[in-house]
């Protein structure tokens, strides 16, 4: 029963992964003359920007086209790996393993099927190969493992890294050769061979028209020198103007003075209180005032007493 099953999966193995395969080359060889057309029109553009002078817009333009170039390739590659596979389909299914000499053309196939979105049959082969071979075979060649065996130039044509200046460079003169244009790539390798300063790690540098916080001048002190009759000598200081403070007067004075003045408070007006505590300091007043007669008094009768006698 387990020979049966083998023989009948190896047979649907087969028809799948041929179908499949059939279906992706005539799919790349549509994208292909797709994008032959689409890069034939972009030159052409770059072309009339170079000719125009813009070429700050060729610049930017020409990424793209490198961009296209890449996948053409890429795809290219494909096509001549799925050809191959194509006509040694008997021998992956006769064999548990996968044979060496296809090693190079599955695990690039293997790679390329979630970058390449235009040809979704490379995932259904994916799947194929992952159910013959288990998902660690996968698993290396999607993470670029070593010993996976992903073709080199696939992996650069498919990166998605921007091109180098010199790559930019050298497509913008194959573009003005091939629409004979006069162009002078000077401004241009200058461009490219510019180092941009990283703006996310902050400036290098201090320009030298920036403002510095200045000092605040320096108080000057006048010294005058020391007299000469000999007199003592004070070193002078600096002198601050010190803040005027308003001295209040006594709580006793103020009360012994509305006190022995009433009539200038009548002529004010009435005064209104604006401590609370007021009517106490003004009984601690007057007895003040009244301790004090009685000693002027005792005072007085004394000194009688000492002339009497």
């Amino acid at each position: 029963m387990s020979l049966l099953n083998q023989l009948f999966n190896r047979g649907v193995f087969g028809t799948k992964c041929k179908t499949c395969l059939h279906m992706s080359i005539s799919r790349i060889k549509l994208l292909q003359n797709k994008r032959d057309m689409q890069l034939k029109h972009m030159c052409k553009e770059i072309a009339q920007f170079l000719q125009a002078g813009q070429e700050a817009i060729a610049r930017i333009r020409v990424e793209h086209v490198i961009r296209e170039q890449n996948i053409w390739a890429a795809y290219e590659i494909l096509e001549l790996f799925c050809e191959f596979i194509l006509a040694r389909v008997p021998i992956i299914e006769s064999q548990k393993d996968c044979p060496s000499e296809l090693r190079e053309a599955i695990s690039s196939i293997i790679f390329s099927a979630p970058r390449c979105s235009e040809v979704p049959d490379l995932l259904q082969i994916k799947n194929l190969f992952t159910a013959k071979y288990g998902k660690e075979f996968i698993a290396a060649a999607s993470e670029l493992r070593p010993d996976s065996g992903v073709n080199r130039t696939i992996i650069e044509k498919l990166s998605v890294s921007a091109p180098s200046g010199e790559e930019r460079l050298k497509v913008l003169k194959e573009i003005a050769q091939e629409y004979n244009l006069n162009w002078d790539s000077s401004s241009s390798e200058a461009e490219f061979s510019r180092k941009h300063e990283d703006l996310l790690g902050g400036s290098k540098h201090i320009s030298g028209g920036a403002a510095l916080p200045s000092r605040a001048p320096a108080k000057q002190v006048s010294f005058s020198p020391p007299p000469s009759n000999g007199a003592h000598y004070t070193q002078p200081t600096e002198i601050k103007p010190e803040p005027q403070h308003i001295i209040p007067a006594p709580r006793s004075l103020i009360s012994s003075t509305n006190e022995i003045q009433p009539s200038i408070n009548n002529d004010a007006g009435p005064v209104r209180e604006t401590r609370p505590q007021s009517s106490e300091i003004l009984e601690k007043a007057r007895a003040a005032i009244a301790s004090a007669e009685r000693a002027s008094a005792a005072a007085r009768s004394a000194a009688e007493l000492v002339k009497s006698l």
